[in-house]
């Protein structure tokens, strides 16, 4: 049964996409700890990242980082975190999150609670 990312990547299911490419998809985190909070996936359904070939791990951390500039330049903060946790979901993601203290990455925070009108601004502030 395909995962909830994988859902989304088809369209099954709606998401606010920062960026696509005939591999990687990212988009915002529906509960973000931080304004720009993105998700970074495969397109080929992996459970856990270390299962991606060297070439696809590779290919994901440089899509990554791509992303990444694009938050750094739409959001107010000093770094974008990333996480790798995977527990969640069956499908690998790379957490982005716009951060100004080392307690920003923690998960265990009340995430923020966005209107569909605010994910829209934040989308249109950092797709490319």
């Amino acid at each position: 049964m395909a995962t909830i990312f994988t859902k989304i990547i088809n369209g099954e299911i709606p998401s606010y996409k920062i960026a696509e490419d005939e591999h990687f998809y990212a988009f915002l985190d529906i509960n973000p700890l931080a304004e720009g909070h993105t998700l970074v996936v495969p397109k080929r359904e992996v459970d856990y990242i270390f299962d991606l070939n060297d070439e696809e791990l590779a290919g994901m951390m440089a899509f990554a980082k791509k992303v990444a500039a694009h938050i750094r330049a739409a959001v107010p903060c000093k770094r974008i975190g990333m996480a790798v946790i995977g527990l969640d979901v069956p499908h690998a993601h790379i957490h982005l999150v716009p951060i100004s203290e080392g307690g920003d990455l923690d998960f265990s925070r009340p995430k923020l609670k966005l209107t569909p009108d605010e994910f829209k601004a934040i989308q249109a502030k950092i797709q490319f």
